[in-house]
């Protein structure tokens, strides 16, 4: 499954009817998004079950994440396991939050197709903004707070009225929280990033302009889920965890959120120690926990970007370059040794008129797009067969 091109919705449908073993209940949906880092707004890992040919961009794996945690939260809720009205449910519910709106242009390319625009909506769940170009040079921003989403689709299939307000209330004792938890701290420098990150992930609500009666804590005595409660736990103990310890001002407010949302002590310390495990983990995948500069993150982004453009069209390069001859044999020249000029202008001119073919290469067309050609010829070794439409279903 390619969750980057179209199709792919289509095909993860096809997957989890395959799928024998479906989450029990909402706990261990809850769990596993939690291992996956979905939870945190870290996008680390998928569900087994899911079967993909390329190595998945942070994107990616969210992508699919969503659209995993919307499909098991509709089967527990409704007890149905009908796709297509689980596409048309979801499709309706981002509609009455009023984010669905698909532009004309997108309406034209995906076709009248649910499914179609409903990949086009989770896209647009995803990026937060940003133009294609500046994504493809790792500038694109992931939504961490996903998981609202999930938390206000259970709402809506209860049939709750007013999910906007409630969607709103969701974000607002969110931020709130990672707030008042990074000022509970004694050094705050490492979690600015978090903060930063958590606000502009946000959709439904404004909070300087948020119109709600009493404070946060009071805010929490409304009539939350279960799962809600757990999620406004981890969101603080993630707030919390980054210097490594929990200090005595750290520890009275994450005791004492904990007894606000109806938590034990012992509750209370086994998320703390969850929160520690997963980030001592992870800590090195967790893009706003590394210090590196400006110049090495354009370089690592851009080369994870053109990395999964060039896998991705492998097929189709490769019979554009068996085509080529005189550029296979230069290829493998400039393994072994440096190009003269008058050869490397050639690499390149023949380079560019093939990914005049193949329109997601289209970047390397753009100004400056001859300064990733080097990446390409590096990445030459790995165009390894594939098939054509990763999306395509085998029929039995």
């Amino acid at each position: 499954m390619n969750p980057s091109s179209s199709g792919w919705i289509n095909k993860f449908g096809h997957l989890v009817k395959k799928e024998s073993i479906h989450f029990p209940n909402f706990d261990s949906l809850y769990q596993e998004l939690k291992r996956n880092g979905f939870i945190y707004g870290i996008h680390l890992d998928i569900c087994s079950f899911i079967d993909v040919e390329h190595e998945l961009t942070e994107d990616e794996i969210a992508k699919i994440n969503l659209l995993t945690a919307l499909y098991f939260t509709f089967t527990l809720e409704k007890g149905e396991t009908d796709f297509d009205l689980f596409v048309n449910t979801v499709f309706n519910y981002y509609q009455s939050l009023d984010v669905a709106k698909i532009s004309f242009l997108n309406k034209i390319l995906s076709g009248k197709q649910t499914e179609s625009q409903l990949e086009k909506l989770l896209d647009s769940r995803i990026y937060l903004g940003g133009t294609a170009f500046n994504r493809a040079f790792g500038n694109s921003l992931t939504n961490s707070l996903l998981y609202v989403d999930i938390l206000i689709f259970q709402i809506y299939l209860q049939g709750s009225p007013n999910i906007m307000r409630h969607a709103q209330l969701l974000e607002y004792v969110t931020i709130n929280i990672a707030y008042h938890a990074l000022n509970s701290k004694e050094t705050k420098k490492a979690d600015d990033k978090l903060i930063q990150l958590l606000d502009s992930s946000l959709t439904y609500v404004d909070p300087d302009k948020a119109n709600f009666d009493g404070t946060y804590r009071d805010l929490l005595k409304y009539n939350f889920s279960k799962y809600a409660k757990d999620y406004f736990l981890d969101m603080a103990c993630l707030t919390i965890w980054e210097d490594k310890s929990l200090d005595y001002t750290e520890s009275e407010y994450i005791f004492g959120l904990g007894s606000d949302l109806e938590k034990s002590k012992n509750e209370v310390e086994s998320v703390l120690k969850y929160t520690t495990e997963f980030f001592q983990k992870n800590s090195s995948k967790v893009a706003y926990l590394n210090d590196k500069n400006l110049a090495f993150q354009f370089y690592e982004g851009m080369l994870k970007n053109v990395s999964k453009l060039i896998l991705r069209n492998s097929k189709r390069l490769k019979k554009e370059l068996t085509e080529s001859k005189e550029l296979v044999s230069l290829l493998s020249k400039s393994a072994a040794k440096e190009l003269n000029p008058e050869e490397k202008k050639k690499v390149q001119k023949q380079l560019l008129d093939i990914f005049k073919t193949i329109p997601s290469l289209a970047i390397f067309m753009l100004p400056g797009g001859a300064v990733l050609l080097p990446i390409f010829i590096k990445l030459i070794p790995k165009l390894l067969p594939s098939a054509f439409d990763d999306n395509r279903i085998e029929e039995n």
